[in-house]
């Protein structure tokens, strides 16, 4: 399959590292000290991927737009707290090891700030382990096709030689608009039979069952 693709793009939460639970509590939180109706579970975990205007649209219609900065400033305090307990998924780095070391471009296209994914980045040490990345914060946000197509280009890569890997159906519509291929993972914020809908190449439920699948033995 690795022979399809000269560009492997991943998003990050959900699909990297393990944050989905934090992210979707952490919006929770920010809800409850703003007094607003707080969003279930599945609500909160939905949006993770979304530009901040389109999240907090669906996790908390009730959040006046006079407001929304309020709200971002006690979500980033609730993140924040919890930012150093993040962890990659088992075997994550691994699989991007491999894949720079098989001369594969690698690339991030992220609902992250750019602040935001350079702390991530230092974090686990991946500084510098991928060519180009493009977070909500610097072009439109998914799942609109701008952070594939300026990534693409950005790398001289044709859109029919680059795959992208998410775990939301916000990645794979993204993916789908841009003209790319896409693969979703089951471990994140979206279930299984939403990210099928979408028709991606590959469902996995593991970044071990991503790797059989992208660089076979």
């Amino acid at each position: 399959m690795l022979q399809r693709f000269d560009l492997i793009v991943f998003d990050w939460d959900g699909t990297l590292v393990d944050s989905t639970a934090t992210i979707a509590r952490c919006i929770q939180r920010a809800a409850a000290d703003l007094g607003l109706r707080v969003p279930d579970f599945a609500q909160a975990s939905h949006v993770i991927g979304l530009g901040l205007h389109d999240a907090l649209a669906r996790a908390v219609p009730d959040l006046p737009p006079e407001r929304v900065l309020e709200f971002s400033a006690r979500y980033r305090v609730h993140y924040l707290a919890r930012e150093h307990e993040l962890e990659m998924f088992a075997g994550a780095r691994e699989l991007i090891e491999a894949l720079r070391a098989l001369d594969r471009r690698l690339a991030i296209a992220t609902g992250k700030s750019r602040a935001g994914l350079a702390r991530a980045l230092e974090a686990v040490g991946l500084k510098g382990a991928f060519d180009a990345t493009r977070c909500a914060d610097q072009t439109h946000p998914k799942p609109h096709p701008a952070m594939l197509l300026e990534l693409t280009e950005e790398l001289a890569v044709d859109v029919d030689r680059t795959l992208m890997i998410g775990d939301t159906t916000h990645d794979l519509q993204m993916a789908r608009a841009a003209r790319t291929h896409a693969a979703g993972v089951t471990y994140g914020a979206h279930p299984r039979e939403q990210l099928a809908a979408c028709e991606p190449l590959a469902l996995v439920g593991s970044v071990e069952e991503l790797r059989r699948w992208l660089i076979p033995a």
